[in-house]
């Protein structure tokens, strides 16, 4: 399973997005049985849409192995978001952490409280390029191309490592 992590804003505790993506990331081993062995390194992007004043984002994609239902990985994911002050008070709002379900072993499903592989996933180079580095053989499940074509295609976007190496 891959899991796309974000966050733009200080956590509760005043962590700075980076601290929280990264302990969102260690929370991850072990969730529904899960095991995290893979993550990428973090990486800086603009808002999406644009947005003045609002900070950029702290992103990083996770390799998550084993067997778990989907929705119950979302759920998780949910509840991690909320023990770090996630709120959604409208689309696209600036947060303390984003978790998203990416793929779930090219599982495609369409909702009504889930959607695999995530909608718009293949569109973000601040997906696309962490994702690259954790599953570099990765196809899109519904398109059928691989990373390295979505990659392609969102090559203009702004996203860049915020280290040489991962951490």
């Amino acid at each position: 399973m891959l899991v796309a992590i974000g966050a733009n804003l200080p956590g509760p505790d005043g962590a700075s997005a980076l601290e929280t993506c990264r302990r969102a990331a260690r929370l991850l081993d072990g969730i529904c049985g899960l095991h995290l062995v893979a993550l990428s390194r973090w990486w800086e992007s603009a808002p999406i849409p644009p947005a003045p004043g609002m900070p950029p984002y702290v992103n990083g994609v996770a390799l998550l192995a084993g067997e778990a239902v989907p929705e119950a990985v979302l759920n998780a994911l949910h509840a991690i978001e909320d023990r770090f002050g996630r709120v959604r008070p409208f689309a696209n709002a600036p947060r303390t952490l984003d978790l998203d379900l990416i793929d779930a072993g090219g599982r495609v499903l369409d909702g009504p409280g889930l959607v695999l592989p995530h909608p718009r996933a293949h569109l973000r180079a601040f997906v696309l390029r962490p994702l690259a580095e954790v599953s570099p053989g990765w196809v899109h499940p519904r398109s059928g191309l691989p990373v390295g074509a979505l990659l392609d295609k969102v090559a203009a976007q702004d996203a860049r490592p915020l280290s040489p190496e991962g951490d």
